[in-house]
């Protein structure tokens, strides 16, 4: 008998950076796909996610710019958080782990265990850096990987391989906070027993033969070497503080301890749907979804999160005894550039808010979704990308959706034509719909994304040839009802795709359902009328649009070059110093005074500005970074300095004569600006 219910989680960021290409192939876009088309399916679906705030590298990060660690967690979740929104992610709910009803929910969560005495507490050596006056937690701690020889692995977990590690595993292992070599000084954790469980765990995976094989190739061998006792206690000054009555109970010291951040992360899928429950006004509506055993819990996350999600979690879910328990974790690999894994610490990614100014969104899903790396590590190329963009969505998904729109603009007066008899190629496209339905959904079901995403494609292939094949600029003259019959049938192919992309291309299938002029589409749309033929004869066809405009060449090329330079400078790049600019090349640079006498944000981006600005006895327009610092308001009228010979450039369809000066920290941009008047176009020396 199927569950009722479909609870989906992704794996929670880290909130220390942003989010990169990799993120969003790993554990975000499957499970996006997989909740947008459960809903289509009319399923009771809950999608969860947020901010893990508690990670080390997020205390690592704080200590190097020297702030608070819940200042550099606001400023990660809420980037991240945007950079979900504008890649289409549909969370119902997007928590975060540093909130009260987290930190409460965790510490009820441990008492729980601790009350049914599942825990062993142990009092042993941990490492502890003399120069910090700190114990190290496993990410404060680096070494050399002893099963692949990686320099700078982790104490909990080697990036390089995947191995799940401790500190005690590392060779030469160093601080990650002054680089000092770590001593070992005594301190009481408890410790959660996986040996105990093992039993109960390989039972309960046994019964799951579907899951992906790299998953339970991966579980199967952390089975063969025995599950050993996992600390689920850290020495840390930041993080969800360890239940007082829990170690007064224990005779020890509760003060500078947490709770482990991987005990707490998965509870942050429960914190956060307390939260949605909440704010539903039903806050006990979230037992519905994690605590009745008619529901369909499924995990999205990467390899490298298979030991915390498979047996970690399930244990301690296993021990409450309260909780259902995944019925799927649908593991994707990694993603690489050119094969150098993407890694924030390392410096190498393409970072999902920039790339997003440049390219529409659903190109980018589209282009990952279609090389998924679901049971092996895939590569991203901007040669791929723009021969997915341009050849697939603009020739053949932009391109039947266009002439189809046009076709009956121009000629039918904007309204769907008469459908009349159907021949046999009618009737191949009508059929070809509902199996694309049926492949579509059923790939979906199966978490087979690439697969759903080529079967997509290839009815929208069809449709285009269908139109082809159909000839209505022929029989518009010799055979008009014919013709009215193939523009009938291609737009209500355009309404049946606009379904069937939904869960891939949202972003697509919101303007096609505006220009067929329908309700918003998570209103109205239903994954079973793909292929039934729905709208009437007379329904309008309005405000057509170019569904995605082609990638030029020269735009890639200079893609390319910037990702070769990342792969040869690696991440030693930023530590290599500059070359020295001799006088000469200096004097080429012609930097003027400006003065702004207009200026607009550029629709549809966050960041770009456009300025009117004069220079001298010129007036010329330019395009700057700057939207997100400066509203245009407070631009008019100042004196700014621009680079003034610099090359015309196009930035988002605009022309741009010039750059202007800014110093720029990361954080906040200021201007660089005379300190008085000075008259528009002087040189500056």
């Amino acid at each position: 008998m199927s569950k009722k219910r479909y609870l989906i989680t992704s794996a929670l960021p880290y909130a220390n950076g942003p989010l990169h290409l990799g993120h969003l192939a790993g554990a975000y876009l499957p499970a996006d796909i997989y909740a947008r088309y459960c809903r289509l399916k009319k399923r009771d679906t809950l999608y969860i996610c947020g901010s893990d705030e508690h990670g080390v590298p997020i205390m690592i990060r704080a200590r190097s710019e020297g702030v608070p660690p819940q200042e550099i967690v606001d400023r990660y979740h809420f980037m991240n958080e945007k950079s979900f929104r504008k890649f289409g992610m549909s969370f119902d709910y997007y928590g975060r782990t540093s909130s009260p009803v987290h930190h409460q929910t965790s510490q009820d969560f441990f008492r729980t265990l601790a009350r049914k005495n599942l825990f062993v507490l142990k009092t042993d050596k941990q490492l502890y850096d003399p120069e910090a006056k700190m114990f190290l937690a496993d990410r404060f701690v680096r070494g050399t990987c002893p099963v692949c020889g990686y320099e700078d692995a982790y104490g909990d977990q080697c990036e390089q391989c995947g191995s799940s590690l401790s500190p005690a595993d590392l060779i030469n292992p160093r601080s990650a906070i002054t680089d000092a070599e770590p001593v070992l000084k005594e301190s009481t954790h408890w410790y959660l027993p996986l040996a105990k469980f093992q039993p109960k765990l390989e039972k309960w995976i046994s019964g799951h033969p579907e899951w992906r094989p790299n998953v339970r190739g991966q579980i199967q061998s952390w089975f063969s070497n025995g599950l050993k006792d996992r600390a689920v206690t850290r020495d840390l000054p930041w993080g969800v503080a360890l239940p007082e009555d829990v170690a007064q109970a224990a005779g020890v010291d509760a003060n500078g301890k947490v709770l482990y951040v991987w005990f707490d992360a998965p509870i942050g899928y429960i914190s956060a749907t307390k939260e949605w429950a909440a704010k539903k006004g039903e806050p006990e509506l979230w037992k519905e979804y994690w605590q009745n055993p008619d529901t369909n819990l499924i995990h999205f996350i990467g390899k490298d999160n298979i030991v915390f999600h498979c047996l970690i979690f399930p244990a301690m879910l296993m021990g409450h005894g309260d909780y259902v328990l995944p019925e799927n974790v649908p593991a994707n690999e990694f993603l690489n550039i050119k094969g150098l894994k993407f890694s924030t610490s390392r410096g190498i990614a393409l970072w999902v808010e920039d790339f997003l100014e440049k390219y529409p969104a659903d190109s980018l899903r589209y282009s990952l979704a279609i090389s998924m790396p679901e049971t092996r590590d895939a590569d991203f190329s901007w040669e791929d990308f723009q021969a997915k963009h341009n050849n697939e969505l603009a020739d053949i998904l932009g391109n039947f959706v266009n002439r189809t729109f046009i076709f009956v603009r121009n000629y039918f007066g904007g309204k769907l034509p008469h459908l009349g008899e159907l021949d046999d190629l009618d009737q191949q496209l009508i059929d070809r719909l509902v199996q694309g339905k049926e492949k579509v959904g059923r790939a979906i079901d199966e978490f087979q994304f690439k697969e759903a995403t080529r079967q997509f494609m290839d009815v929208a292939r069809f449709a285009n040839k269908y139109f082809n094949d159909q000839e209505p600029w022929s029989t518009r003259k010799n055979n008009p009802e014919k013709c009215a019959t193939t523009l009938n049938l291609c737009t209500q192919t355009a309404y049946s795709l606009a379904i069937l992309m939904n869960p891939i291309l949202p972003f697509t299938s919101a303007k096609i359902w505006k220009m067929l002029h329908l309700p918003d589409e998570s209103d109205r749309a239903n994954w079973e009328d793909i292929g039934t033929l729905p709208l009437e004869e007379g329904h309008s066809i309005e405000d057509i649009e170019i569904l995605f405009q082609k990638i030029p060449e020269k735009v890639i090329k200079a893609e390319i070059e910037n990702m070769r330079k990342l792969s040869e400078g690696g991440p030693e790049k930023a530590e290599t110093k500059p070359a020295f600019l001799s006088f000469d090349e200096f004097r080429k640079m012609q930097l003027r005074t400006a003065r702004v006498l207009s200026a607009e944000k550029v629709k549809g981006t966050d960041k770009l500005m456009k300025l009117r600005i004069e220079v001298g006895e010129e007036e010329r327009q330019i395009v700057a970074g700057i939207a997100q610092h400066y509203s245009p308001k407070e631009m008019v009228g100042k004196t700014i300095i621009i680079v003034a010979n610099l090359q015309p450039a196009k930035i988002r369809g605009i022309e741009s004569n010039g750059m202007l000066l800014a110093v720029n920290d990361g954080d906040t941009l200021a201007l660089v600006q005379p300190d008085r008047d000075v008259p528009s176009g002087k040189p500056v020396s």
